[in-house]
């Protein structure tokens, strides 16, 4: 009885310890917060970065949203929860963003469609199943002491750098076409776009591909009511979100389903029971679907907020306030610096470690697009996105410690070396589709980007090889350790 009472007193010290930490945790971001604006205002920009990544990391700890596990669960188990979830949650972003749209204040851009970001999305896809886990799910997962994301985080991010500034042997890969395109561009003289693989493919072929919203191929506006939940909520997102939710209930749920109600007594399966089973399998993503919603909230906000103080100070771009503020190293030749106004991962990642190539190692690396032309490498201590990445982290910390769910797990050799190789598939899907689950699906798709749909279609073809690559490997290694007995 003793020993009983010992444990639970154990138990409970530690839930306790958790809660200090996690109100600790809050407690740093807060005096970062006050510190800073005391110090200059203009650091109020990157609070409220720092904030919404908070809100961020906490939604997805809460609601375990990840694209790599969710296709990996439809895909291996025949698990449909978290793949209809994320679709519910997209959706119910859309709403909130066709509000936003509405008023004009948006500060999403779309990108170029063509078929490359369906083939970004696949080797993103590959790259998220080897990793386990995709881009936004490995910053949860580091928040909750998972070894194996960080290490996905790290390799996601060097791989990026690495790539935006790949020259040499690559450059005999680049088309004629891209080279010449490329070089017409006329971007400024210390942007060598004639030089370097990533460069030629952005400015000599991405950027000829046309750009267009579900609204703009019905002739209408994204900031007007009709172009923004017509043509952007409903044909852009709610009708291809129905067609594949059904395809998930026919294909994963209804059989399950189905078999319950035959156990039950029920013979024949009526219309209504197709209802019911839909509906049932959308209820059972609620976790998901709920902390979706709150993401679409926090991202509609935080582009109202950060478009609200642009208006304020008086500037298009973080840039700008940073000049202000005395610090001109890593400033694009733009005048600007990765500011996307909303989630967003990735990008900032990746200039982290071009600041350091640059500061540390001595790299001339702001003679590429993706550094150099508007991105920049700013210190990672005065980086909008930066803040906005490191807070998400810590949401997600604060989140698992609340729920006793905070572990820190070491890595082993073997998950290490797939984290690795899983990153740089995504750093490189991540670069040539122009941002990741999130910024190349997740908002696009939300904010009725026709882009956006290419990438998720590629990731979710992707995803459905890495899985098959895997049950392939698992099956292997068991054979392999049988046949020693």
């Amino acid at each position: 009885m003793g020993g009983d009472v010992g444990i639970d007193a154990k138990v409970a010290n530690d839930i306790i310890r958790k809660r200090n930490w996690a109100y600790g945790i809050t407690a740093f971001f807060a005096l970062i917060s006050a510190g800073t604006y005391l110090y200059n205002e203009y650091y109020i920009y990157l609070s409220v970065y720092l904030w919404f990544g908070f809100i961020y990391g906490m939604c997805l700890q809460y609601g375990r949203f990840c694209f790599s596990s969710a296709f990996r669960d439809l895909f291996a188990v025949g698990v449909p929860r978290m793949a209809v979830g994320i679709m519910i949650a997209t959706a119910l972003f859309a709403v909130v963003g066709a509000f936003v749209s509405a008023t004009g204040l948006s500060t999403f851009h779309p990108a170029p469609t063509s078929v490359h970001a369906t083939i970004a999305g696949f080797i993103f896809g590959v790259g998220m199943v080897f990793a386990g886990g995709c881009a936004s799910g490995s910053l949860y997962k580091t928040g909750e002491g998972n070894g194996v994301a960080l290490i996905v985080i790290l390799s996601i991010s060097i791989t990026q750098a690495v790539f935006a500034d790949l020259g040499g042997w690559a450059n005999k890969l680049v088309p004629q076409a891209w080279h010449d395109s490329a070089v017409a561009k006329g971007l400024p003289a210390s942007i060598n776009a004639g030089d370097g693989w990533l460069d030629q493919y952005l400015a000599g072929y991405v950027w000829n591909q046309p750009v267009m919203s579900f609204a703009n191929l019905f002739g209408l506006a994204d900031d007007t009511i009709l172009g923004a939940f017509f043509g952007n909520v409903f044909i852009g997102v709610l009708v291809p979100a129905a067609v594949l939710l059904l395809l998930v209930y026919l294909g994963w749920s209804r059989r399950g389903y189905i078999n319950k109600r035959q156990k039950a007594g029920h013979a024949s399966v009526t219309f209504a029971d197709e209802l019911a089973g839909y509906w049932a399998m959308i209820m059972a993503s609620k976790r998901t679907a709920i902390a979706g919603l709150i993401l679409g909230i926090a991202c509609g906000l935080q582009m109202l907020v950060i478009q609200g103080l642009r208006v304020k100070y008086g500037v298009r771009n973080a840039g700008g306030l940073l000049e202000r503020m005395g610090f001109d190293f890593g400033i694009s030749v733009n005048g600007t610096v990765f500011d996307p106004g909303y989630w967003y991962v990735t990008t900032q990642e990746a200039q982290w470690v071009g600041w350091v190539q640059n500061r540390v190692f001595g790299a001339e690396n702001m003679d590429n697009i993706y550094f150099g032309l508007t991105n920049g490498i700013p210190n990672p201590a005065i980086n909008p996105a930066d803040w906005m990445s490191l807070a998400l982290i810590g949401g997600a910390a604060v989140m698992a410690l609340l729920n006793n769910e905070f572990k820190f797990k070491k890595p082993t050799l073997e998950l290490a070396t797939w984290a690795i190789i899983g990153g740089a598939l995504m750093g490189i899907g991540s670069r040539l589709g122009l941002g990741c689950n999130v910024g190349a699906f997740f908002v696009r798709v939300s904010q009725g980007d026709t882009s956006g749909w290419l990438f998720g279609l590629g990731m979710i073809g992707g995803a459905y090889v890495g899985v098959k690559f895997f049950n392939m490997w698992t099956q292997y290694k068991m054979e392999k350790e049988f046949a020693g007995f």
